[in-house]
């Protein structure tokens, strides 16, 4: 069972962190196709939201460095287009440890110059398929290099204090998620997902929270 795709390795990223799952919603006569405390638990408190927009909101927490993450990509991108209306989906790049870190400043530098989209698959096949050197922030520098990003432009946003901050707050809401592996969904701050079996159930999983939070929760 992928009960965890990508285990976390160091819990003391605040501390110190620069040491630096398509199915419809279903009716009340319906059984739902997802067990509470199975698949997804619900996170306990006040719902916590990775943004301010009015919508039902989807996240994937992820890393450039995790394999499974690089499996689930391609279907998390049909899971973006497949949304209904009213739900939108977001990334968050974990930084678990260390060696994460730099991706978490490569995922933000890629999304302050609007590059995402067209490298965010590349960079995963560049790393797990074609094994291009992939994990110091230069050699990540030199792939989006390599697609047309200036260096020096790259280097200067994703060591900058800004984005050093969002890596912070990001560890305090993936702590507060609760989340100890990738790739994880988080839907509206409210439901997590937990023992899945293959991203396939994953990326179902997600349709039908996303579809039952959009309902009102039904």
């Amino acid at each position: 069972m992928l009960k965890r795709f990508a285990s976390l390795r160091a819990l003391g990223l605040l501390a110190g962190l620069l040491l630096t799952t398509a199915c419809t919603a279903t009716g009340s006569n319906d059984v739902a196709p997802y067990t509470e405390g199975t698949e997804y638990v619900t996170i306990g408190g006040t719902p916590q939201r990775y943004s301010n927009e009015g919508k039902v909101e989807v996240v994937e927490v992820f890393s450039y460095g995790c394999i499974h993450c690089a499996h689930f990509a391609p279907l998390a991108e049909q899971l973006r287009k497949q949304l209904p209306a009213g739900v939108v989906f977001k990334l968050l790049p974990a930084a678990f440890n260390d060696q994460w870190v730099p991706y978490a400043r490569a995922y933000y530098a890629a999304k302050k110059l609007g590059v995402v989209e067209q490298t965010h698959l590349a960079l995963f096949k560049a790393k797990f398929d074609d094994h291009y050197p992939i994990s110091t922030l230069d050699e990540i520098a030199d792939f989006y290099a390599s697609h047309g990003v200036k260096r020096d432009d790259f280097m200067r946003i994703a060591t900058s204090d800004e984005v050093t901050q969002q890596i912070r707050k990001d560890a305090a809401l993936v702590q507060a998620w609760q989340v100890d592996g990738t790739p994880t969904i988080v839907v509206d701050g409210k439901y997590r997902s937990a023992n899945i079996k293959t991203l396939d159930q994953l990326a179902a999983l997600t349709q039908w929270l996303a579809k039952r939070e959009l309902a009102g929760g039904k």
